[in-house]
């Protein structure tokens, strides 16, 4: 019968525990690295996240105009839209001309905040609320600044997301 050695040394013994911890935690660590490349949860995260990038652009572009840059403006919004909203946009487009070189204005909005309110994936819609500091700036007297917050829905194009919807939001108590 075969005997077999064993060993009383304790740096030894705790070197095979360690060892035994370390290959242990390797392959938790490894399991969980797996698993989160092959979440579903990190791809809906990155849509919200793009979504809300296209959208607090988009609402941005369409609050953004000035009338020594009217023609990069006016496409600057047709580019943020699809649907109905841009085919208000791009009908309108002559009358928007029209009115911003008479009035000479330059206004130009920045995006204090926004959130992502509802994002379907699957079909490609979004909701966006965005808060907006908006400043116009009229050929004489002191520019303008208002707040404002508004709600918009995207579509998800071939191009990206885009505003389909974009209205004012409602403030204060609404309630009846």
């Amino acid at each position: 019968m075969a005997r077999v050695r064993t060993t009383k040394n304790p740096l030894v013994v705790a070197a095979i525990v360690l060892t035994a911890l370390a290959a242990g935690s390797a392959a938790r660590g490894g399991w969980s690295w797996y698993e989160a490349g092959h979440d579903d949860s990190a791809g809906y995260g990155q849509t919200r996240d793009d979504a809300l990038a296209a959208g607090e652009q988009a609402v941005q572009n369409l609050n953004t105009l000035d009338h020594q840059k009217l023609d990069q403006g006016l496409d600057s919004w047709e580019d943020s839209t699809t649907g109905d909203l841009h085919q208000q946009l791009v009908d309108g487009r002559s009358g928007f001309e029209k009115q911003i070189q008479e009035a000479k204005t330059v206004s130009t909005a920045k995006v204090l905040s926004g959130a992502v309110t509802e994002l379907d994936d699957r079909t490609g819609k979004a909701s966006v609320m965005v808060a907006l500091r908006i400043t116009v700036t009229a050929p004489r007297g002191k520019p303008a600044v208002k707040e404002s917050r508004m709600l918009g829905r995207l579509t998800r194009t071939s191009e990206g997301w885009k505003l389909s919807a974009l209205g004012q939001a409602p403030v204060g108590n609404t309630a009846g």
